[in-house]
């Protein structure tokens, strides 16, 4: 697989007013709504405030305002029709300006079709007076005996990458997480460092919630999609809250996972598999917008009457062949799902979910809860 991380020039300031309303109408946002975006993007201007100098006001004929809660739809709605013009590509995938093209690189022809679309983009962005800054687009290259395929935008060659950041999750050409781990290591080491010199008297109640707000999202961020199988890069997280847990004040538990339990806390990797049992939850229940067919197979769609399929949201158990697909999202939740009770996987909203599932995984550690 070859895939291609898009860059605009200047994304959010690009945007042609006038072209853009005539996308709105065109996406039916008509009347009082679209005379308001209309007046909110018109008569803005802007100047430079530098050490208490401040420049003449000039005017902004064109772009959506960064920062804004409107800004990002906008901009969405404006190069909304990309899919169109990278039809030939398998995967088009868009994220405000943080946009993707990929396709199967097995032979020549998918290397033409892939550059095709790529041209078709770069077609796109002239006629929408847009512009892509081909220097930061870069190739990332899946696969073993993937044949390193050369590609090009407005005739320049574009840059091959190992890894590149996807919406705030470092993608390696492995597909191993060791790259994600070590950097949401180091951001939450760093943003823990900020908090021990800050706080001297580190008590179990304030810094405890100081390290749940400000340290731990920082190591479960999009975890789902990225949860190490590999102990190194496990540790590589664990440890920071294994340093967090040692200075807390007045905890008389000599081990990390005696002082856990002193806190009301679990460790990571048991946090990593309970949002994975969640995110089953949602999309099964349809509490996301997630097509359940793309992930998961249920027992029952086989039609055969065996002992899993008593319980329609038992899923079918996949046997795939390599390391890193068995350790994918939907390959390595369903076996643990098939084994939570019943009651537990019809529970009818997310929060009793969450407390049903952490009272069925404590009894299961204590050994008072069925198989």
């Amino acid at each position: 697989m070859d895939v291609v991380y898009l860059d605009f020039a200047k994304a959010f300031d690009k945007v042609p007013k006038m072209r853009l309303m005539e996308k709105l109408r065109a996406h039916r946002v008509q009347g009082d709504v679209h005379r308001w975006i209309h007046n909110w993007l018109s008569d803005r201007q802007q100047r430079v405030v530098l050490n208490g100098e401040y420049s003449e006001w000039a005017p902004v004929k064109s772009g959506v305002p960064q920062g804004s809660v409107l800004g990002p739809t906008l901009f969405t709605v404006y190069i909304n029709d990309l899919d169109a013009a990278a039809a030939l590509a398998a995967i088009l995938k868009k994220f405000a300006d943080d946009t993707k093209v990929g396709n199967k690189a097995a032979t020549e022809e998918d290397r033409k079709k892939l550059q095709q679309a790529l041209d078709n983009l770069c077609a796109w962005a002239e006629r929408w007076q847009m512009q892509f800054n081909v220097k930061k687009c870069k190739v990332l290259h899946f696969g073993h005996n993937n044949q390193q395929h050369e590609y090009y935008m407005n005739g320049q060659k574009l840059e091959k990458t190992s890894e590149e950041v996807d919406v705030g999750v470092t993608i390696n050409k492995s597909c191993k997480p060791s790259a994600m781990c070590a950097k949401a290591a180091r951001t939450a080491q760093a943003v823990l460092g900020q908090l021990a010199r800050a706080f001297h008297y580190r008590d179990r109640h304030i810094f405890v919630r100081l390290y749940i707000q400000y340290v731990r999202p920082h190591l479960e961020y999009a975890a789902v999609a990225w949860s190490p199988w590999l102990e190194a890069d496990k540790e590589c997280l664990e440890k920071v809250q294994r340093r967090a847990v040692a200075m807390v004040a007045g905890l008389v538990g000599r081990t990390y996972e005696e002082r856990l339990e002193e806190l009301g806390m679990v460790t990571l990797a048991e946090r990593r598999h309970q949002l994975d049992m969640l995110q089953v939850y949602k999309i099964l229940h349809k509490k996301d917008n997630v097509e359940q067919e793309t992930w998961f197979e249920k027992v029952t769609s086989s039609g055969r009457a065996t002992r899993a399929a008593d319980d329609p949201l038992n899923l079918r158990i996949p046997a795939p062949r390599l390391e890193i697909r068995r350790h994918f999202f939907s390959q390595r939740v369903p076996k643990e799902l098939n084994n939570v009770p019943t009651k537990v996987k019809n529970a009818t909203s997310t929060m009793s979910f969450k407390n049903g599932y952490r009272k069925y995984r404590r009894e299961r550690a204590t050994g008072g809860g069925d198989e």
